[in-house]
């Protein structure tokens, strides 16, 4: 049993693997962070973003990014990684209280591909929800369209998908994106789910 990084919420593993372990983030992580982040763009965003970006700048774009996030504590987000003995193998970022109606913003879940369906990212979804039900909102996500097997991970974890809108491009440089590429809403009234499903 793991405690979480919530007031006295606990969380049961969903994984075999004796060696996942789960803490937040800190500035010294931003490198192994973005190097993850850009990986699971190249792999799953193609023909969204723009083929010379992920080729190109994606890794560098990230790593300002992640740098200036982690950069000092911040109360009002927190980011969790999940790691093996071999190093960084998910991380979730959530942004508290982003929205009036929807709540908390799970703006970044990634897992390393080859580390896929072992519940890493159902774990690192209810260590999400474990202070999102503490300040009692709800929680939500953009996922691209295209992004079939991250919209029916998301659907069988419990979230609706409620609304479609235009992407917007990577650090608001349209040339980023390849055409009008479309992200979908996803959301959860009551983050409290991801916990109940989590042991």
């Amino acid at each position: 049993m793991v405690t979480g990084p919530g007031r006295g919420l606990t969380l049961r593993p969903v994984s075999l693997d004796d060696d996942l372990r789960f803490r937040l983030a800190g500035f010294s992580d931003a490198g192994a962070i973005a190097e993850l982040h850009a990986e699971s763009w190249r792999r799953h965003y193609r023909g969204a973003f723009a083929d010379s970006y992920l080729d190109g700048d994606a890794v560098a774009d990230r790593a300002a990014l992640w740098a200036e996030r982690l950069r000092e504590a911040d109360p009002g987000s927190h980011t969790i990684l999940a790691e093996n003995d071999h190093g960084l193998v998910g991380f979730a970022h959530t942004i508290f209280g982003q929205d009036p109606r929807f709540g908390a913003l799970l703006d970044n879940l990634h897992v390393a591909y080859g580390d896929k369906r072992r519940g890493i990212g159902s774990r690192l979804l209810a260590w999400t929800a474990q202070p999102v039900v503490e300040r009692g909102t709800g929680l939500y996500l953009w996922v691209l369209e295209q992004n079939l097997d991250a919209r029916a991970f998301y659907e069988a974890c419990g979230a609706r998908q409620i609304e479609r809108a235009l992407v917007s491009p990577p650090g608001g440089i349209a040339g980023r994106l390849n055409g009008s590429p479309i992200g979908l809403r996803y959301a959860w009234a009551s983050p409290a789910v991801l916990l109940e499903s989590s042991g």
